[in-house]
């Protein structure tokens, strides 16, 4: 007897019944648990759905349950590293609880582009959707648009209606402000990230929080864009003035961008300045002096904010995580003044 595989199309549930031999509702109701099936009679559909490389039609799935078992992202961090090993931990907790996931990549974070995306994950009858969109403004948006679907955000926002978590931005920042003031530094500047940024809001306050505490004077933070290039720009601006010793940067791109342009402005990094970055890119620990940074795990927020949608969507009370600690990783680019 020929497969429907060998027939030149995919296998069917009555195919499946067929070979199990019984009732394509039975096989129904095994792909749905349904308590009343025995053991013996599961085996067999299970053994059967194996054989043929059964894959359930989820869109017809979905119209007799009401749930797709698909989770959406909505990110605006296209390319990042965080956001980026965040999304992989979100797709393999949702693949070990029988979700799969669908991810778009804003282009733009206005509302045309937002309410564009949020309607095309709407017509794929997503049950949850992770958003991945740093900036306060998103959220605005999302609150105007009432959005119907459960949702929950990997960054704390004002202004946003569904579930938050995160990593502590800011104690990561106090953290790293605080070990270059354990160094001696007494002059200490901020590259932040841009306006708007979550991130780079958390970062500065924890940086000010630590000086304060210190009874440190503050310097204006220099706005930057997150780019290895702009951290470059400012490291051969800063190395016209000798007024700090040392620098906490507000991501570990701009970091070591900063540090090449010190370095080929004649700046030594260490021995002159010292930088601590944030977020512990791969990269971190093999550049010229290796740096010090904030380490935080982005695959485990991915996982827990899988685990807070889906209690979201069973109607279950959400795991209690709080925020994700961060820690101090310290390398050769800080150094005792």
């Amino acid at each position: 007897m020929s497969t429907a595989s060998e027939r030149g199309r995919m296998p069917s549930i009555r195919d499946v019944a067929r070979l199990a031999g019984v009732s394509h509702q039975t096989v129904s109701r095994v792909l749905n648990d349904h308590p009343s099936i025995r053991p013996e009679t599961k085996a067999k559909v299970l053994d059967a759905i194996s054989v043929l490389d059964y894959r359930p039609n989820l869109a017809a799935r979905a119209l007799v349950t009401s749930k797709s078992n698909m989770l959406g992202i909505l990110s605006a961090t296209v390319g990042e590293f965080g956001p980026t090993s965040s999304i992989v931990g979100i797709e393999d907790a949702a693949r070990e609880e029988g979700y799969s996931v669908s991810t778009l990549n804003l282009s733009a974070t206005t509302p045309e582009a937002i309410g564009q995306a949020l309607r095309q994950l709407s017509r794929e009858q997503v049950d949850g959707i992770v958003v991945l969109a740093p900036q306060v403004r998103v959220f605005h948006v999302l609150r105007g648009m009432a959005v119907d679907i459960p949702f929950v955000t990997l960054q704390t926002a004002s202004g946003s209606d569904g579930v938050s978590h995160s990593a502590d931005q800011v104690a990561g920042a106090r953290a790293a402000t605080e070990h270059l003031i354990s160094l001696g530094h007494t002059d200490i500047l901020h590259l932040a990230g841009p306006q708007d940024w979550i991130e780079a809001e958390s970062r500065m306050r924890g940086y000010l929080e630590a000086l304060r505490e210190a009874d440190l004077p503050t310097f204006p933070p220099i706005r930057g864009d997150w780019t290895a290039d702009f951290g470059f720009f400012a490291g051969q601006e800063l190395s016209r003035r000798r007024d700090f010793t040392g620098i906490f940067v507000a991501n570990d791109q701009m970091a070591i961008g900063l540090m090449h342009g010190l370095r080929v402005s004649g700046v030594r990094v260490p021995a002159d300045v010292s930088v601590v970055g944030f977020d512990d890119i791969p990269v971190a620990a093999h550049v010229a002096p290796s740096l010090t940074t904030v380490h935080q795990d982005f695959t485990e927020l991915g996982r827990r904010a899988v685990s807070i949608l889906l209690a979201q969507i069973r109607g279950e009370a959400p795991p209690e995580f709080g925020p994700l600690q961060t820690t101090l990783r310290m390398r050769e680019s800080s150094a005792m003044r």
